[in-house]
């Protein structure tokens, strides 16, 4: 399969829509992105490797860290953990407040924000040294030492994170949140401001690809079922509200951020990134969703 061609012939059938979406101008530092930035990076489980536009910038790759949270909360508490934070869409806006009255301070899923604050809370208590030891799992999947928070980016979410606050203060309401508000916010600024590129994550998300295995090193990570337990939840939760609409178009796993990054994989064969910073309607990259549909139908490979 010729990926580099089809990834260049992808780019040249959308370049015309550009300007369709709009960048995540509610998160001051991610305001004044180049909204033309374009990059695409496919890692294979074979070792190959292929990428085009600006595959090798790194950007704030956002809600992708909630799928590394997830993984190191679900290595410590296993089944544990759902009785945190559930396992079924939302249905409604990945920062929503509503629903967590109705569910009793329980998250929907461990990818909206509700739940991922939860996941921040389970890494906090479990983990010695949480930061440095989320940092160092990013590294190890991805490969590369050069992985680090951009603090601009973390201040940022902290100087505009009024809706997470009141996430996490309801939720410590109702007993699912134990640790200070403010060291559990803090975390999770930090884990979206983690700045990685295409080529980074494609990388890091071989893991899941390959049933829980990093190829290469053959370390496990996660059990069989439990790699098929996360890839299942970024089928139906991953790209919030549009994740049903995107598993129709893509027929992929995926998981999305607001920085422009999408995420996808296709079991025993690749991982893929897209990064294009302007948004569509639901908070996933515009140009991203448009080039992940196209790459299943050009290659016929999707999970289905």
């Amino acid at each position: 399969m010729n990926y580099q061609e089809i990834i260049s012939k992808i780019y040249d059938e959308i370049k015309c829509d550009f300007g369709k979406g709009k960048l995540a101008d509610y998160i001051p530092a991610l305001a004044n992105i180049n909204c033309k930035k374009y990059g695409v990076a496919i890692s294979t489980i074979s070792g190959a490797k292929f990428n085009f536009g600006d595959a090798e910038e790194k950007f704030s790759i956002q809600s992708i860290s909630k799928v590394f949270t997830l993984t190191m909360a679900f290595c410590r508490l296993k089944e544990n953990i759902w009785q945190r934070v559930g396992k079924e869409p939302s249905g409604n806006p990945f920062n929503s407040l509503v629903q967590l009255e109705y569910e009793n301070g329980k998250p929907r899923n461990p990818f909206i924000n509700a739940g991922a604050l939860v996941l921040a809370d389970i890494v906090l208590s479990e983990y010695e040294h949480p930061q440095d030891q989320l940092l160092s799992f990013v590294r190890e999947l991805s490969g590369n030492e050069d992985i680090n928070f951009d603090l601009k980016v973390a201040a940022s979410e902290k100087e505009k994170g009024f809706r997470n606050a009141a996430l996490g203060n309801f939720m410590k309401s109702f007993g699912n949140i134990t640790n200070n508000i403010d060291a559990v916010l803090d975390f999770y600024f930090h884990q979206c401001s983690i700045s990685m590129s295409c080529m980074d994550l494609a990388r890091s998300f071989l893991f899941l690809a390959n049933h829980g295995i990093i190829p290469g090193n053959d370390k496990r990570i996660l059990t069989i079922s439990e790699s098929k337990r996360i890839s299942s939840l970024m089928l139906t939760c991953g790209l919030y509200d549009e994740s049903g609409d995107f598993a129709f178009r893509a027929g992929m796993p995926g998981k999305s951020g607001v920085g422009g990054g999408i995420v996808a994989i296709i079991p025993k064969e690749l991982a893929i990134c897209v990064w294009s910073p302007e948004l569509d309607k639901y908070g996933n990259s515009y140009l991203g969703v448009e080039t992940l549909e196209r790459f299943t139908t050009m290659t016929g490979v999707s999970i289905f």
